[in-house]
């Protein structure tokens, strides 16, 4: 096994690095401030060849999955809320690749980031004031209305949509608009659908922006449907794929996680590795900061209850950056994530993230109070992490059934290799219990 980065890798995120250092951080105090779009963020990324279609496929060309992760970690590194708004089209990029038709994927994803000079956006609207976690309570409705010829068959008919979207990132400003709906509201999230909805369909529209604490350089904002009508073709992965879906959940056999939770756990090492970026960040300004600085018990940094609690910081912040890595290469090399690996890296690194920021407020003293001081900001965004894309809580929760029925599985399969062993009833007798052959 070898933890080295490779010299394509290494590459990829001195750029990410000095991306997010020219660029982003320059610009970080102010988008903050004014709670705005960052429109030359977003261009520049373009630019530097890290956003667009073109980024998104040199991102999976990486057969280790580590750009992805690279990515993340050195763009939140800069500012977390610029990083969102230059990233956030990238969730919605990947329901349509979780859930789409080749051809969707085709005609889809390009208009998630627009193409040369052309910049557009996507959001990816699954959260509701009464489902955030718990993706299985969606209120928001799709119903099939019939064509003018009476079918329902692919392409006839249409989708008509229903509801309120909350804490959608992008939400009020994204071109594509990939929504999930729930289409059998009896069979809980086995009966939902993604659906496409293009910027300026009637009955589409932005409701309240939010005023966050942190990541404040991302829009976000309830996103509002009313009688929202889009045809056939925008279900993603068609009216087939979900006839045999919803057939299979009525019929009672089991069924993979919703397009939604699928979803979510391609991307959970991301946002675990966009957190770290901001812990990261923090570390590096406090040493910086300590340097050369004195009390009444001597240079900080040679101070014992000082260097103990830096120490660590660093070391939770490695052990959480190798649970991302490791879930980062377990999803892009197809290894189930039988024992929740996924969600614990997302957990890890979200909680560590914001004890480390704040342990480090901590050592700087009332400074870090201060708007002037960088640790104000990462702990501000830092609590996002622990909130968005399932809680802590829920990570908890996912983690400890997966662990469960992963632990259950390894015990029946232990039984079945016993019963085939030598020497049990359905196995061979083991070579000394046999017969002696005629003399």
């Amino acid at each position: 096994m070898d933890f080295r980065l490779t010299d394509e890798q290494l590459e990829f995120q001195q750029q990410c690095r000095s991306f997010a250092a020219e660029v982003i951080r320059p610009l970080a105090e102010r988008y903050d401030r004014e709670q705005t779009v960052p429109w030359e963020a977003i261009r520049a990324a373009r630019e530097w060849g890290l956003h667009g279609v073109d980024h998104l496929m040199r991102m999976g060309s990486d057969p280790d999955g580590m750009f992805g992760v690279i990515y993340a970690e050195e763009l939140h590194w800069g500012c977390a809320g610029i990083a969102l708004a230059i990233t956030a089209s990238n969730l919605a990029a990947a329901g349509i690749a979780a859930s789409g038709t080749p051809e969707q994927v085709a005609k889809w994803v390009p208009e998630c980031f627009g193409e040369g000079e052309e910049i557009k956006l996507a959001a990816y609207a699954v959260t509701e004031a009464g489902a955030g976690s718990d993706v299985k309570s969606l209120r928001t409705t799709a119903k099939l209305e019939p064509g003018t010829g009476g079918g329902t068959d692919a392409g006839t008919g249409e989708w008509v949509l229903n509801g309120t979207k909350v804490f959608i990132s992008n939400g009020g400003i994204a071109d594509v608009n990939v929504v999930v709906a729930t289409v059998d509201p009896e069979l809980g999230h086995r009966g939902q659908a993604s659906f496409v909805i293009p910027k300026g369909t009637p009955g589409l529209s932005q409701g309240k922006k939010e005023d966050k604490i942190g990541i404040r350089a991302s829009q976000t904002t309830e996103v509002v449907l009313e009688d929202v009508r889009v045809p056939m073709d925008h279900l993603l992965g068609g009216k087939e794929k979900l006839d045999r879906k919803l057939e299979r959940a009525r019929s009672g056999h089991k069924s993979g996680p919703s397009g939604a939770l699928a979803t979510f756990e391609i991307t959970r090492p991301m946002v675990g590795a966009s957190a770290l970026g901001i812990a990261r960040a923090a570390y590096e300004y406090t040493l910086d900061h300590l340097e050369g600085k004195s009390d009444e018990g001597g240079p900080l940094l040679e101070q014992q209850r000082v260097q103990q609690t830096l120490a660590d910081v660093a070391t939770e912040i490695e052990a959480s950056r190798l649970l991302v890595w490791r879930a980062a290469w377990m999803g892009r090399n197809g290894v189930p994530m039988t024992g929740g690996q996924g969600s614990m890296s997302k957990l890890k690194a979200g909680d560590v993230t914001m004890w480390a920021t704040t342990v480090l407020m901590d050592l700087v003293g009332e400074y870090a109070q201060s708007t002037e001081c960088p640790l104000e900001k990462y702990f501000r965004d830092a609590k996002i992490y622990q909130l968005f894309e399932g809680t802590a809580q829920v990570q908890r929760l996912v983690i400890s059934r997966m662990q469960r029925q992963d632990h259950q599985e390894r015990l029946v399969a232990a039984a079945q290799v016993l019963q085939q062993a030598p020497g049990t009833a359905t196995g061979d007798a083991m070579e000394g219990e046999k017969e002696p052959a005629p003399a």
